[in-house]
Parts: C-alpha cells; structure tokens; sequence
C-alpha cells in the first residue's frame, strides 16, 4: 500500500549535500547556545498565565454549546463511518478509505490541525463522547469516578502510542481491517474502560491520541489559561513552558521521537535485509528494533538529565524538567517524515470515501529539492526550538553561576539527536 511508504520516498537518494546540511545544523544549534548565554540571563517565560485575550465574540463562539455538539457529531460520525469500512468494504487498502482516514487524516492530521487550533482531538475525540452518552443514559455525572492515581499520570497514553505506533510500522498487515478493527476495539474497550472507573478526567492524560494532540498544541498560538479557562494568543513557549511534568510524560514523548526514529531507517537496505534474514522472524526482529530505537532516545535523555543534575546541583525531578524540550524535537522529526505522505495521501484518503476507484495521488508540492529542505529545516529548527525552551528553563532553575554550564548535557543531546535525525534523512 502507497501509503505505508510513509511519504518519506528514497530519503537516502535526497539532492542534499550531506555536509552542508550537518554544518548548518551545528552552525544553528551553537550559534544559538551561545547567544541565548550571553543575552538571556533571567527567564521569559510565564506559561499558562502569558497571553492576549481573544475578542468575546470568538470565546462565545468557540464554548457555545452548538460548536461542541457538532464537533463530537462530527468525531463519533466519522468514527463510525471507518468501522463501517472496515466491516463492509474491500479488503483493498487501495480501495478502502479507512487506513487512510486512521493512518493519515488521524495519526498525521492532527499535527497541523493541534498545531493552528490547539488540543482539537479533545473535542471529536468519539470515544470521549460514548461516554458521555453512556453516563447520561445511566444518570451519571460524566466526571464522578475515582480520581486516578498521581503515578499513572501519562504512562497509558505512553503504552497506547507505543501500541499505535507498532501497528502502523511492525504488524504484519497494518492497513488490513482485521488488523485495524482488532486494534481499535482493543483500545476503545481499554479506554472506556478507565473512563467508567476515574470519570472523563481519565483522557486528559491516558488517551493517546488527546495526549498526542495537547503535546502538539503547546506550540500553538491558541490557547486557554486555566485560572479564567479564557481563549488567548500567545508565545507558542509560554504554551511549550506550562506542560504539565506528569509522571509517564518522558516516556510518551520518547515514543514520538523513538519511534519516528524507526520509521526513517526501517526502510533501509541493511535493515530490510536484516529483518528478512532474522532468524527470529521479521515481526520479533521489526518489535526490537522499534523498542530499540524508543529505548535509546530515552537512555540518551536519561544519561543528558543526569549529568545536568551533576553539573548544576540539586535538581528534584530532573528527568521531567526539560522534558517538554523535546516536544518540538519530535515535531520537526513527525514534519520532516510525515510531510509528503499528508499531502499526497491525505487527498487521495478523501477521493477514495467520495466514491473514487483507485485514484492517483496528487504530486508533491515541493520537488525532491523542495523536500529535502523542508525536512532538514524542520528537524534543525525543532532542536533550535528545544535548546531554547531548555535554557529558559535552566536560568530559572539553576543559579546564575550554573546556568549555562548545566546546559551543556542538554545541548549534546541535542547535536546527538540532530546527528540521527539528518543521518536517517541524507546518509
């Protein structure tokens, strides 16, 4: 199936000098670890309470009891819509508009749509909605339940994306409806399940998907701040600052990044002969290496939060500090991989529900230069982005004298992870 190719195309035949594009990165990087401590000795940023209110009028629209009907008409109408296609369409991915709706307009859409809109999967999320339909069938508040314990904070959306993501990139048959239907009835029965037990509370941080959007949208424009719940415009690093540091936020995030990792070099030679020789059988060999690569990224983070804590003293939760850093580290790797597929796949996913048989994807926008550029812009610019949520967040932790010198683990993660990142694009 097309678009199980990911959009990536040849990345190792990319028209990019690989020297260019590695100077560069270390140019920015450096360039911008340098200026940021010399000029910025005290921090910028506020989090959730930093915006500009947006006018009434579009607080009334977007809280009106009509706008959130409709979005989770919307989300639970095209939910069942790809259930439906799953059960009674062809068994022809190419044929058959529902990986493509899960794989593309899901999975990949939701970047961009929680990047301009901010956390938007809270409202169409279908299953948010089931439940609400079942509590008030039952005569139930739909927050009453438990509240969930502190320790298990994100740790269920970290194994939910974990699950996704080995389905998309290991399974077998990934865009088969069996495989799919298996999947999501999975899934939906797990998280319904958590709903009825902890309230609606229980998707605000163990639904991968909600998850995986409200990470997204702290570098959105939009926001809400919680003490007036008042929609506002501000810095996407106000947004990327206020994070929460749950427990389970580092693994999720090393999911994103880890497994991104894997899907730019799981189609190459050495590996695809690797897999196909294992002696374990491709689906065992394929599963270590996606944990491989989620394990790695974490290890690298884990030995760099380390050695920050050395460096700058005392720091009581050091792993979670900086983990919101990385968030734009994945953006730039999900933009870079995951850019072509959208725009050619996306299209055709909606051809294929309208009725079309078939139908080619559109070209590219952008020609292999194009993209090439795009994709090294986008991974440089993701880890410029971290350093700088990173050192803010080091001067207002640490004292003067330690502030820039604590960066340095930080900042060689960051050359170690723009390393993989470009290698797996242009080597």
């Amino acid at each position: 199936m097309s678009l199980l190719a990911h959009g990536i195309g040849a990345q190792h035949d990319l028209p990019l000098s690989p020297f260019y594009a590695f100077a560069g990165a270390f140019a920015a990087l450096f360039v911008s670890f340098l200026a940021l401590g010399l000029l910025w000795s005290s921090s910028r940023f506020r989090g959730d309470r930093a915006g500009r209110p947006l006018p009434a009028a579009v607080q009334r629209a977007a809280d009106a009891r009509t706008t959130r009907i409709a979005a989770r008409a919307f989300g639970l109408a095209a939910a069942l819509l790809v259930v439906l296609h799953l059960l009674l369409g062809p068994a022809d991915p190419d044929r058959n508009p529902a990986p493509g709706a899960v794989y593309v307009l899901l999975w990949v859409g939701l970047v961009p749509a929680s990047l301009l809109f901010g956390p938007v999967w809270r409202l169409f999320n279908p299953l948010r909605t089931l439940h609400l339909l079942g509590c008030r069938a039952l005569g139930r508040d739909p927050v009453a339940g438990r509240p969930p314990p502190p320790r298990l904070g994100m740790w269920p959306a970290a194994a939910g994306l974990l699950a996704f993501t080995w389905l998309e990139l290991v399974a077998p048959d990934p865009a088969s409806p069996t495989a799919l239907l298996v999947f999501l009835g999975l899934y939906s029965a797990a998280q319904l399940t958590g709903a009825a037990r902890y309230g609606a509370r229980w998707f605000d941080h163990a639904d991968a998907f909600e998850v995986y959007s409200g990470l997204l949208a702290r570098l959105s424009p939009l926001g809400r701040r919680p003490a007036d719940r008042r929609l506002v415009l501000r810095s996407p690093f106000n947004g990327l600052d206020a994070t929460p540091q749950l427990p389970g936020l580092v693994a999720t995030v090393c999911v994103m990044l880890g497994s991104t990792a894997y899907d730019g070099f799981s189609d190459a030679p050495s590996w695809i002969n690797a897999v196909q020789t294992s002696a374990m059988g491709r689906t065992a060999t394929a599963t270590l290496g996606l944990l491989g690569a989620v394990a790695l990224v974490a290890t690298l983070y884990a030995l760099s939060a380390g050695a920050t804590r050395l460096l700058s003293g005392q720091l009581p939760h050091p792993l979670t500090a900086f983990a919101h850093s990385l968030v734009p580290i994945a953006l730039g790797y999900l933009v870079a991989h995951y850019f072509t597929l959208f725009v050619t796949e996306g299209p055709r996913t909606v051809m294929v529900a309208l009725g079309a048989d078939n139908p080619a994807p559109p070209e590219p926008p952008l020609g292999p230069g194009g993209i090439a550029t795009l994709q090294v812009l986008a991974i440089v610019l993701g880890h410029v982005l971290g350093v700088v949520a990173a050192h803010d967040r080091s001067v207002r932790l640490f004292p003067p004298g330690r502030a820039v010198a604590g960066q340095l683990p930080l900042l060689v993660l960051m050359v170690a992870y723009t390393i993989g990142g470009l290698a797996l694009l242009i080597a």
